[in-house]
């Protein structure tokens, strides 16, 4: 059979880094937005939801709201006091770790802060969430599966059997513990018992000001959540953050 014209071998040293424009272009958009804008916000996001992200997007169409990318919106907004691109967003930056976004607005904190506190909500666990209360199921049927579900149950380790046609359940299970950290397993289940444990909810981490060049931290960093969710961007981010640095940026 002969080669295919396709088949052809590139040597990854030819090849342009993808990405980088459009890394550029967010830290320009973001640097018009610093100087639109009366107040910068850096949002903490708990159990971290598309659709409800979507429904604050829409509810805060006269701002604007930055999510991801945290290592790109450092370089835009500044690393530290020498290459900030305004006074104190450094510290800004430096909140910028985690399941955060950048919110730019006029709209004052309180505003701000009754406006988000409409957002919250109750949903379920992932893995990886901790249990907020135990869980035990009685042995005795299932009335509320088909018998086709028998062998998904059993497979995520519930002790089931079909008994005239019904699912059973053999003997008492403590799905979880109040506390523990959820598996996978354990989130299927809870969810397919109807049982929500986490709470979709946006949280003011810190302020800064045009105004004034004034920052402000609103709530305290937990470090055990930071160390938890840091870093969730690309590794290569890395790289683009620091070829970021030496490329001419589009202002």
């Amino acid at each position: 059979m002969p080669k295919s014209k396709r088949d052809k071998k590139v040597s990854l040293t030819k090849t342009t880094k993808k990405g980088l424009q459009v890394k550029q272009n967010l830290i320009e958009e973001l640097r018009k937005c610093v100087d639109t804008y009366k107040y910068l916000f850096v949002l903490s996001v708990g159990n971290m939801r598309n659709n409800k992200l979507k429904d604050v997007r829409n509810a805060w169409k006269h701002s604007r709201l930055f999510f991801g990318k945290n290592k790109v919106m450092v370089v835009a907004l500044g690393r530290g006091p020498s290459d900030e691109y305004k006074d104190n967003l450094h510290q800004l930056s430096k909140c910028l770790r985690g399941e955060v976004g950048l919110l730019c607005t006029n709209r004052t904190q309180e505003e701000v802060k009754d406006l988000f506190n409409e957002f919250k909500e109750i949903d379920f666990a992932r893995a990886g969430n901790k249990a907020t209360y135990s869980v035990v199921l009685d042995a005795g049927p299932l009335e509320q599966f088909t018998h086709s579900m028998e062998p998904q149950l059993r497979q995520l380790g519930l002790p089931t059997a079909l008994k005239k046609g019904v699912v059973t359940l053999l003997s008492d299970y403590e799905m979880c513990k109040d506390g523990d950290t959820l598996t996978p397993e354990q989130a299927r289940l809870l969810k397919l018992f109807g049982y929500q444990m986490a709470e979709f909810k946006v949280t003011l981490k810190s302020m800064w000001s045009s105004e004034t060049g004034e920052f402000q931290k609103l709530s305290a960093n937990n470090e055990n959540d930071a160390e938890e969710m840091e870093e969730d961007d690309d590794d290569d981010e890395d790289d683009d953050a620091a070829e970021l640095k030496d490329e001419p940026l589009i202002l």
